[in-house]
This record gives structure tokens, sequence and C-alpha cells, in this order.
């Protein structure tokens, strides 16, 4: 739904499947980030979550408006009650398999890195989209 009503607001020149290649690719960042946080027990969640949100705020200062609104829209749809289920559950699974992890501390936070990484990888894709408008600009 998100991603066709993005397609339809911009009128095709951001198309559905590139935005819904990277929602897929931010989320499986967040569930590869976060497996690795389950495993080494050293990485704590603020060691992402700071950096990251201050990537997203940071990066929307240079990114086209449209693609700051989307971004952020997109951090609340990928979160939402069909990726908590499933991942949270595969977290939890993955957390039991390993002897030095706590389920409790180590889940914590899988969702609000579910929440960050579209909102990073959106607003990349909005400036390799404002990359490819300026050189055909100028051409």
């Amino acid at each position: 739904m998100l991603t066709q009503q993005i397609e339809s607001v911009t009128s095709g020149y951001v198309r559905r499947k590139t935005v819904l290649i990277t929602l897929s690719i931010g989320v499986a960042f967040a569930v590869g980030l976060s497996m690795l946080r389950i495993v080494v027990p050293a990485i704590q969640l603020w060691h992402y979550l700071l950096p990251g949100f201050a990537l997203s705020i940071l990066m929307s200062f240079f990114v086209p408006k449209l693609f700051v609104g989307i971004a952020f829209d997109s951090g609340g749809v990928a979160s939402g009650p069909m990726t908590a289920t499933f991942v949270l559950a595969f977290a939890q699974g993955a957390s039991e398999a390993i002897e030095h992890s706590n389920i409790l501390v180590d889940s914590f936070g899988v969702i609000s890195m579910v929440a960050m990484t579209p909102l990073i990888a959106l607003q990349v894709l909005g400036l390799l989209y404002k990359i490819k408008s300026k050189k055909s600009e100028a051409s």
C-alpha cells in the first residue's frame, strides 16, 4: 500500500519496486545487525541506535523533502505487526540457541532497529535520485 501511494504521488518517478527493494534491504540489514548483537555480547543497542538516528536526522537536511517524509513514514510501516511478530520470534529463537545470551536483553530493541534502517535506506535512495536528477539536468 505504501509503495503504491509513493508511486502514485510521484507520478511514477519513484517506482514501487525500487521502494520495495530498498525497504527490504533496510529490514534485512536491521535483522542482520540485531543477530550480530545477540552473538557478540559487547555490542550494546545504543551502539546502533545513536549513530543510526543521528545519521538519519543529518541526512534529512540533504535529501529531497519528499524522500524524508517517505523515509520516516516507512519506518513505522516496516516495524508493523507482521514484522514485530516474526522478527521478535526469530530473535528469541536465536537468543535461546546461544548460551551466553539473555533473551530479554538481546531481543530488546530489534523492532527499533527495524524502524531505523528503512529511514536510512530510503534517504540514501533519495540522495541517489537527487544525484541522478542533477546529472540529467546537466546533460
